[in-house]
């Protein structure tokens, strides 16, 4: 039978989850509740994790948390603690799927609960926060979020629709997991994972990189290179899945440094090398910043060099300096790589913009972030393959699939 794991503050929300989980049954669920409210009126018998046990998983106490009388830090502990059990229980074998609902501090406590569970098991929230922005509770998991329309209060005419709908969906994909499950552990071959990065300019060089890594035996995984991309195969590489990464489009890193709104971080190109993931890194689409309409392009822009993608992104090309940092940037990174890392360099061109002849073509900015990138591996264990092609030639994202397939089978360093 299927697992659905309830995850609620038992508190405020006793009725609908008691609802929730008698229609679960009804669907054909094992139904697991963890109680995550710190109140004094939760439905102890209702609950299979009470709350204190919750607390006590992150290292507080409950009463403690009630006596504080900090909204704030009590929602940090119970999410906390909440991940913790959900780990355990999966460990157990006891999660096909989780379903919370709940406002914004029942919201932000299952997204931090469901946030360390392996992508592919099912979590969906109802929410009255979903109509808006979700990114603080999805992040870059493959969290569900539906909205509640009224607020959770209740089981009325409306919630109850919505609510069965979350209940019926939640039993659905716990049956789907732990099918999946039975497939997986029947033996059934599973071809190695491999992450790349891409973006509509470096379309070609990954798709003749992904054709090949296919005739190598692996199943690659793409991930556009628009901020939440990057954080996805940031957040994968270092879950453990991925036998190697092709980062070919490092592109966020240019937004992350100019001010452009598809950055992805700070951190973005740093889990492989902090995990020891075998990585081939290319400073794809590097010549450029992103934007929205040219209207939102900041006025302090005005003057640079600006190309109209689409009615809704304005690209912007980088300087020979930025490009210069650009380089020194991903060097460092590379240069803390604790696995076995390659960095190519696509000499007559970065971006389908930056071919001879394109929009963004400036030879002297990218060979600013080259000679950066080169000086910044010096002496380092990253070999460097300079090439004289263009980044989509599909000679160079070839060359690229070959070398990770060597790095992650140890015939080459």
């Amino acid at each position: 039978m299927p697992s659905v794991v309830l995850i609620g503050t038992l508190d405020t929300k006793g009725e609908e989850y008691a609802w929730l989980r008698n229609r679960l049954v009804e669907l054909g669920s094992d139904v697991v509740v963890i109680d995550v409210g710190v109140g004094e009126h939760g439905d102890p018998l209702l609950a299979d994790v009470s709350a204190g046990r919750v607390a006590e998983a992150a290292g507080a106490d409950l009463r403690a948390l009630r006596e504080a009388g900090d909204r704030g830090a009590a929602v940090a502990a119970m999410g906390e603690g909440a991940a913790v059990v959900l780990d355990k229980l999966h460990g157990d074998g006891r999660v096909d799927a989780v379903l919370a609902l709940g406002g914004s501090g029942g919201s932000s406590i299952a997204a931090r609960a469901v946030r360390d569970l392996p992508i592919g098991l099912p979590k969906l929230i109802v929410s009255t926060m979903a109509a808006g922005d979700v990114s603080p509770y999805v992040g870059a998991r493959d969290v569900t979020m539906m909205y509640s329309v009224v607020d959770i209060a209740g089981i009325n005419r409306l919630s109850r629709a919505i609510l069965g709908n979350a209940a019926a969906a939640a039993a659905g994909m716990a049956r789907a997991s732990q099918l999946a499950k039975a497939v997986q552990t029947a033996g059934l071959p599973e071809r190695p994972l491999v992450g790349a990065s891409m973006f509509g300019v470096t379309t070609p060089a990954v798709d003749a990189a992904r054709d090949r890594l296919a005739e190598l035996g692996y199943e690659v995984l793409v991930f556009h290179a628009t901020g939440s991309g990057g954080r996805a195969l940031e957040g994968l590489a270092g879950s453990g899945m991925l036998a190697g990464v092709l980062d070919l489009t490092t592109t966020e890193l240019a937004d992350d440094l100019v001010g452009g709104v598809l950055s992805a971080g700070p951190d973005r190109l740093t889990a492989a090398a902090r995990h020891g993931v075998p990585q081939v890194v290319a400073p794809g689409a590097l010549d450029m910043v992103n934007f929205g309409p040219r209207d939102s392009v900041p006025p302090e822009f005005a003057g640079r060099l600006l190309y109209a993608h689409n009615p809704t992104v304005t690209l912007m090309r980088t300087t020979p300096e930025e490009m210069g940092e650009l380089g020194r940037r991903v060097a460092a990174k590379l240069r803390r790589a604790r696995g076995p890392a390659a960095l190519f360099l696509p000499r007559r061109g970065v971006s389908a913009l930056d071919a001879p002849g394109g929009a963004f073509a400036r030879p002297e900015a990218d060979a600013a972030c080259f000679e950066a990138l080169v000086e910044g591996l010096r002496g380092s264990a990253v070999a460097v393959e300079d090439l004289d092609l263009h980044i989509n030639d599909p000679a160079f994202g070839r060359a690229m699939a070959d070398r990770l397939h060597a790095l992650i089978t140890g015939g080459a360093s």
